[in-house]
């Protein structure tokens, strides 16, 4: 406009617009192929076996999950559809794993006293859910693929061995640096509850013996009353 071109601003426009809806229509055909896959796995009950094979690396990234099976296979349905490269498949799957999760909490509540369970915190396995969602492991980047393919690349899967490096050292220090963490601030937590319990615990003795010395000091004054 500031230039005076405004047919070829107009012509911008109108291409760009239709190049950006070829775009999501393209984006929602591969959307939709696979997450009606991830389904029919899901009724067909292949989620069961991969959380199967899956189980002894899944337990170590969310122990209380899987020793529990509550939001198990939440859990590993979010993460076959990040492995698959389906962010928004694998989002309704990380909040149902969040609402079991949550509700275990609640349900177990009164079993776990002794972990000061608080509703208001999210827990580890919460916390590492939502930090592998962020690092996923993908094996097949199925909308970075579309996405190149979208734009002209020669090859647009060259890059799914890249991929796999980078995402595989990212969920794997994600992983480690969640459990790191986890251990400094249950210890943390720790010390400061049995710190407050023997300052309760000195006050309480320093009570008891200011009023054993107040006694003793009213006995020896009755004591030499005349």
């Amino acid at each position: 406009m500031c230039t005076k071109n405004i047919s070829n601003l107009s012509n911008a426009v109108v291409d760009g617009a239709s190049r950006a809806v070829e775009l999501s229509l393209s984006l929602l055909g591969v959307m939709c192929l696979w997450s009606g896959l991830m389904e029919l796995l899901r009724s067909a009950g292949v989620v069961r076996k991969i959380a199967q094979i899956l189980r002894p690396i899944l337990r170590l990234a969310f122990p209380r999950a899987f020793k529990t099976g509550i939001g198990a296979e939440e859990i590993t349905m979010n993460i076959s559809a990040n492995m698959l490269g389906i962010g928004n498949a694998a989002t309704p799957f990380a909040i149902a794993a969040m609402k079991a999760m949550r509700e275990g909490q609640i349900k177990n509540g009164n079993k776990e006293s002794t972990e000061g369970v608080d509703l208001d915190v999210a827990t580890d396995d919460m916390i590492t859910l939502a930090v592998l969602n962020a690092s996923s492991l993908d094996l097949l980047p199925t909308t970075i693929i579309a996405l190149r393919r979208a734009a002209g690349s020669a090859d647009p899967y060259s890059i799914i061995v890249p991929v796999w490096i980078c995402s595989a050292a990212g969920s794997v220090l994600a992983v480690l640096l969640c459990r790191f963490f986890a251990v400094i601030f249950r210890q943390k937590k720790r010390r400061q509850e049995g710190g407050c319990g023997q300052g309760y615990t000195r006050r309480v003795d320093n009570v008891k013996s200011i009023g054993g010395h107040n006694k003793e000091d009213m006995r020896s004054t009755r004591a030499g009353a005349p």
